[in-house]
């Protein structure tokens, strides 16, 4: 799975910082291993415009039946927390993609569930 922290306007430091928190909060759950992927930068093109850095995190899931839904859990809660920033998450397994943003507590707990329930097979993927 790849996890993507996304902030308009955040420097490449803030970015890094925030990743690492949440990579921390990661490393406590049943999942074999998370990697913290350098930062870089948007590509030209692309549709947020603003945006200087993007983190990104890979988390082995591992044969845990419920390491998605623990991951999911954390990430539910660190955007709760991170109301005063406005970070978007975006979670991808296999090429399918969610993207929370900008969205109500229950939006938010909706789009997780949704996302868990496709990918409630996807334990050994990345």
């Amino acid at each position: 799975m790849r996890i993507s922290l996304i902030e308009e306007g955040a420097e490449a430091e803030d970015i890094a910082r925030l990743t690492g928190y949440l990579r921390e909060e990661l490393l406590q759950l049943d999942v074999d291993d998370v990697t913290a992927v350098p930062g870089k930068e948007l590509p030209p093109g692309a549709r947020a415009a603003g945006i200087t850095e993007i983190g990104e995190i890979l988390v082995a899931l591992g044969g845990s039946v419920n390491a998605l839904s623990q991951v999911v859990t954390v990430m539910r809660a660190w955007l709760g927390r991170s109301h005063d920033s406005n970070p978007s998450l975006r979670l991808e397994i296999d090429g399918d993609a969610i993207e929370v943003s900008k969205a109500t507590d229950e939006q938010v707990t909706d789009a997780f569930r949704i996302f868990v329930e496709q990918h409630s097979g996807a334990g050994a993927r990345q």
